[in-house]
């Protein structure tokens, strides 16, 4: 009996031996396989018996097959993988935006602004020649356009994300159900833990499906003594008691612009945070290219009321015998101080000149802009109309779009100059640049088409300079729209800013896959194959199968002398 009970150990011992074996055979296998995670037999002494006051082991058996995981270390690579796709979208958008801007070619903003500054001086000297004055006016046009061209390719950068933002999304979507299939399977083949051996192939597969999730959106995941995982992303849950949650694209407009937010389609809420790649691309489209846009917006209004501003208070060699204001008013009767124009018209007043065309004599009205926000007597539209009409030679009307228009008697045309409460500005009277934003910035189609128009000087004559030397201050003078910074230094700071961003975010995007990279390496070499440990053993295995073998060798001798006696 004993020596059944010894040739029955032996045979254990040979199972377990080829078990270990297989194992080490499957890792040694896979040393290459992507996100493959080694496994070990976990081996554990047999039960004992009794024989008369003698307690005698049984040998050994295999209890599991496990998977060598420190679930501690994977948490902290996902989350570090989570930030390191997130730093890496916005990388690539702030080199999106340094191209787009073109700095360093020769359509470039800053060379437009130096164009125009030169076109500008070069009136200041000869502001009677008409062929510097059609110059000026076409570098002008010149600047309009490459503000409106560099808007547009940040818009359409914007636009170009939803590619991005669908794609993953749908990645997102699918790696959600994949995990939530791998969950039933892997439940299936554990049998809820009774046998307490892993499906190691299921559990690679969903470990590599929650490392390119968590790349994607941030998630946390908890498991479960049956071996489903729940997962949560913020407060909100994507897989839960079986339940999942996807992602959805919704549209709306943001500056201007159809862009794509995403919420989970069941909660409705956004995603947590800024981690992840997702939300690396919805950061740097909202936060890096949007938040230009709003720069490009506040230096182009600076620079349409700055220069519109000295300009309305200028005069050309030619007058208007008609003008209409370019911008307009909804109500007529509400304060000019609060009737949604561009640029908030101040308490002072300009000057309106009636000019004979054939007598050469000028007629001089001060108009008064009371704004001062006492009595209740704040000027409105139809007081400035009211006001313009009863002068001499000039009647005025308000269009049904609400624009303030002017005519003078025949033989007569108008000037304008003194504007200290910048109403012409305002409205657009007398303008140089019209619009209100990056989007909209052009040059007034009047003097476009009448170089005569511009306003070089102030009723001294086609050699009077003095407006266009004040114009030629006005990109380096310190603006109050742009907090104190001159125009020029306006654009350069936030060109600055965004060479400073992207360097900030390259640097940050190296530090964080460096530290995702050093943990992947913490990982590896704690969960992954190592080829050398694996050959040391089988070796150990051999050796111990060939033991165990020989214990059955010498069982089998023992029963051949029994047999032989």
């Amino acid at each position: 009996m004993a020596l059944t009970a010894a040739l029955a150990t032996a045979a254990r011992a040979l199972e377990v031996f080829t078990t270990s074996v297989q194992v080490s055979a499957n890792n040694i296998a896979n040393s290459n396989t992507p996100g493959f995670v080694r496994e070990q037999a976990k081996i554990e002494s047999a039960p004992t018996f009794q024989r008369g006051a003698l307690i005698i082991g049984s040998g050994v058996k295999s209890v599991a097959i496990q998977q060598v995981v420190d679930q501690f270390l994977e948490k902290r690579l996902q989350s570090a993988s989570t930030d390191a796709a997130a730093s890496s979208a916005i990388e690539s958008i702030y080199a999106q935006l340094e191209l787009a801007l073109g700095e360093l070619s020769d359509s470039d903003i800053s060379s437009a602004f130096s164009s125009l500054q030169a076109a500008i001086e070069e009136v200041v000297n000869q502001p009677e020649l008409a062929p510097l004055r059609t110059n000026l006016i076409d570098e002008a046009r010149g600047l309009a356009t490459d503000i409106r061209n560099i808007r547009d390719r940040i818009d359409n950068l914007r636009q170009d994300q939803a590619t991005t933002i669908k794609s993953l999304v749908n990645e997102t979507n699918g790696l959600i159900d994949q995990i939530q299939d791998l969950n039933q399977q892997i439940a299936q083949q554990e049998a809820n833990g009774i046998n307490r051996s892993e499906a190691g192939n299921l559990r690679t597969q969903r470990y590599t499906a929650l490392r390119r999730l968590s790349e994607i959106i941030p998630v946390e995941y908890q498991e479960r003594p049956n071996g489903v995982i729940d997962l949560t992303s913020g407060g909100d849950y994507v897989l839960f008691n079986g339940q999942s949650q996807h992602l959805q694209t919704v549209s709306t407009t943001d500056r201007g612009v159809v862009v794509l937010a995403v919420e989970f389609d069941k909660t409705g809420t956004s995603l947590p945070g800024l981690g992840g790649e997702l939300q690396g691309v919805i950061h740097g489209r909202d936060e890096v290219l949007g938040g230009f846009a709003d720069q490009l917006d506040e230096l182009t209004a600076g620079l349409i009321f700055a220069f519109n501003r000295v300009h309305a208070s200028g005069e050309g060699i030619d007058g208007y015998t008609s003008i209409t204001s370019l911008e307009t008013v909804s109500d007529p009767n509400v304060s000019l101080a609060q009737a949604g124009l561009p640029f908030a018209p101040q308490h002072g007043g300009f000057t309106l000149k009636v000019k004979n065309q054939q007598t050469g004599i000028v007629t001089t009205h001060q108009i008064a802009i009371d704004l001062d926000g006492i009595g209740g007597n704040d000027t409105t539209l139809e007081d400035l109309r009211a006001t313009l009409d009863s002068l001499t030679n000039v009647s005025s009307s308000i269009t049904t779009k609400g624009q303030l228009t002017l005519n003078a008697d025949a033989g007569f045309e108008l000037r304008f100059s003194d504007d200290s409460s910048g109403v012409l500005a305002a409205l657009g009277i007398n303008t140089f640049f019209t619009g209100r934003d990056s989007t909209s910035i052009g040059v007034s189609a009047e003097i476009a088409a009448n170089r005569n128009l511009f306003a070089t000087g102030k009723g001294g004559g086609p050699a009077d300079n003095r407006n266009v030397i004040a114009l030629s201050q006005v990109l380096d003078q310190p603006s109050v729209e742009l907090n104190g910074l001159s125009i020029i230094e306006y654009y350069n700071s936030a060109v600055s800013g965004v060479a400073q961003g992207s360097a900030s975010a390259e640097a940050s995007s190296r530090g964080l896959a460096a530290y995702r990279d050093s943990l992947t390496s913490q990982r590896e070499q704690f969960s992954g194959v190592s080829l050398d440990e694996e050959a040391v053993r089988l070796i150990e295995l051999q050796q111990a199968y060939a033991a165990a073998a020989r214990v059955i060798r010498t069982v089998d001798e023992l029963y051949q002398m029994l047999i032989g006696l």
